[in-house]
């Protein structure tokens, strides 16, 4: 009966320590007397108690945060910048076997290369190109990453914290960019009215009677409104032989 029991026993330390269940996403490393067979799963994997030894692996998307790092632009500004980075396992056995903990060594290497790239930017390059930092940053962390077995998916700049002298610097130089396109747009306002008023003119100087129908119009246009005040209007050529008499007088008085 003692030997049943312990049979039992036995049976029962057996699976427990030879049957594993690996989910979809998951991925065992198997090392049998400290050398690595293969990766197995996901499902039912059957080990050899004392023998074998297995280390689990994830193969979904991990997203982890950089820490905010102080850098110092190429035109000496100090910034803090911080990040995101997706990143998944490919190949199991590289990562477990090239790398101690490729959590951590991710994280080391992307706040260094996050503060070598950013440290060549200039501010407003960090500013206003961000795709173009983003994609340089992953392409150097999936180059060194590579051999780990590790595929670097996206790396995203989070945040710029700018110094508030910059901050106010920057808020006087985008209202003096303002003030400048004001002016600008007043000038060439300006410009286009007085290039339609020299056509205007040209145009009365060859028709006269134009000059006559804009007076009529304009005397329509302030009767339209509610005023008491009466306006009659006086045809302007009675006036034409008075003015050619008083420019032969202004040229007799010119010739003596």
């Amino acid at each position: 009966m003692y030997t049943a029991i312990a049979i039992i026993v036995l049976v029962i330390f057996f699976l427990s320590s030879a049957i594993r269940i690996l989910n979809e996403y998951e991925r065992g490393v198997i090392f049998r007397l400290g050398r690595v067979i293969n990766s197995k799963g996901p499902g039912l994997i059957i080990l050899i108690p004392i023998v074998d030894k297995m280390v689990k692996v994830s193969l979904r998307l991990v997203a982890m945060d950089v820490d905010p790092q102080d850098v110092i632009t190429r035109d000496n500004v100090s910034v803090k910048v911080n990040a995101v980075i997706y990143f998944r396992v490919i190949e199991p056995v590289k990562a477990i076997i090239e790398v101690e903990n490729y959590t951590y060594a991710m994280s080391q290497l992307a706040q260094t290369t996050l503060r070598s790239v950013c440290g060549q930017a200039e501010l407003d390059e960090l500013l206003s190109a961000r795709e173009k930092i983003n994609t340089q940053l992953q392409e150097i962390l999936d180059t060194h990453t590579d051999p780990w077995g590790i595929k670097v998916a996206t790396v995203e700049l989070k945040h710029i914290d700018l110094p508030s002298e910059m901050q106010r610097a920057m808020a006087k130089q985008a209202e003096a960019e303002r003030e400048r396109r004001a002016k600008i747009i007043n000038a060439e306002g300006e410009y286009q009215a007085a290039d339609r008023l020299a056509e205007a003119a040209e145009i009365i100087s060859k028709h006269p009677m134009a000059l006559q129908l804009r007076y009529l119009q304009t005397m329509r246009e302030m009767s339209a409104e509610n005023n008491t005040t009466t306006i009659f209007p006086f045809p302007i050529e009675l006036f034409r032989p008075l003015m050619k008499f008083m420019d032969v007088q202004g040229k007799k008085e010119n010739d003596k």
